[in-house]
């Protein structure tokens, strides 16, 4: 019985692989489309012929005039480049760390919040904010720390609760449950003692892509990069606990180690992704559930895929929040809830008991 598993899934590797490659094309173009489209748009037009030659001048022994002013090149390289790639890993980061959650849960309608790091980063930040620790140092925005240490340490708790009841993705998912259902209660008792911050609070817990430079970029860019090559170096482990633990353990698989190592890199995705993005809902859920309908199962494809498709999807939701309402800005996380609800409902009615 297990070799004919072994087979089924290995059929079904192959048949991911195929298909994939077409995936593969369409996701690079999008990925190229929603990059230079991010620098171009914006409340100041930028000519598309200058700006490839400023991105084409990067490359060695290659030097091509710019037309660009003194100041749209600032705009360029010190707005809108930090700011296409600040969202392309934020994206990536939550698609990933939706993908790796789904797999060691086994449940499709895993998202990265589901061990509390929403809450516990809604609680740092709101900390942060009602007790302007944020205002002690100037020149240093405290927020993405207080963010950070909280989705982290919510993610420890929720772990270390669910280890003690029963170290099974069904223990892991209630104390999930718990740990955010009691910090989103602490957190809401500080916003009702500070109606004052009100407004600040609910301006981080709705999402923004927002950058001055290249500081939020250097921040998350490490984690993300390291996060996915780790988690898609357990590729083949993760395809192994979609079977019963007595099968992965007889294919050479290891399924404690292997939940241990994706909780930690998604907890530190889905940390470092809150902690300069706040709260940006759905792209953890809908990219791996579009990479998953489109090619298998097969986590050799669907971490790479999650991946890139994540950053384009929030790059393309940052240009839409651009431009609504320009010159103002609309929250990023107003524009992936009105796009991700209902096409997430479109998902599972043509899924049709796939997922």
């Amino acid at each position: 019985m297990i070799k004919n598993r072994s087979k089924t899934l290995n059929s079904e590797v192959l048949r991911a692989f195929q298909t994939s490659l077409l995936v593969k094309f369409v996701t690079t173009l999008l990925l190229l489309a929603a990059i230079f489209s991010g620098l171009l748009i914006g409340v100041v037009p930028l000519n598309p012929i200058s700006v490839f030659s400023e991105i084409i001048n990067l490359l060695p022994l290659v030097t091509i005039e710019s037309s660009l002013s003194e100041l749209e090149s600032i705009i360029l390289w010190q707005w809108r480049f930090p700011r296409v790639l600040l969202g392309f890993f934020v994206g990536a980061s939550l698609a990933v760390s939706g993908a790796g959650f789904q797999g060691i849960f086994r449940n499709p309608l895993a998202d990265p919040f589901l061990l509390g790091a929403a809450a516990g980063a809604g609680l740092g930040a709101t900390f942060l904010i009602v007790s302007n620790t944020n205002t002690l140092f100037e020149n240093i925005n405290l927020i993405p720390l207080g963010a950070f240490i909280g989705a982290l340490s919510a993610t420890v708790i929720a772990t270390f609760v669910g280890r003690t009841a029963g170290n099974g993705p069904a223990a892991l998912l209630l104390a999930g449950v718990a740990t955010a259902s009691f910090l989103t209660a602490c957190q809401t008792y500080l916003m009702q003692r500070n109606l004052l911050s009100l407004q600040e609070i609910y301006g981080w817990l709705i999402g923004r892509i927002s950058t001055s430079g290249w500081s939020e970029v250097s921040l998350i860019a490490p984690y993300s990069i390291f996060c996915f090559i780790l988690l898609y170096l357990n590729r083949k482990e993760l395809d192994l606990l979609r079977l019963s633990e007595e099968e992965a353990i007889a294919l050479g698989g290891n399924p404690k180690r292997t939940r241990r190592v994706v909780i930690i890199c998604c907890a530190l995705l889905t940390a470092i992704a809150v902690s300069v993005s706040g709260l940006i809902a759905f792209v953890g859920i809908i990219v791996p559930h579009i990479v998953r309908l489109t090619v298998g199962y097969s986590y050799r494809i669907i971490i790479p895929l999650s991946f890139f498709l994540g950053g384009s999807f929030l790059v393309l939701a940052d240009i839409m929040a651009r431009v609504v309402i320009a010159p103002a800005e609309l929250p990023i996380g107003v524009i992936t809830a009105f796009l991700g609800a209902p096409f997430f409902a479109l998902i599972l009615i043509l899924a049709r008991g796939k997922l």
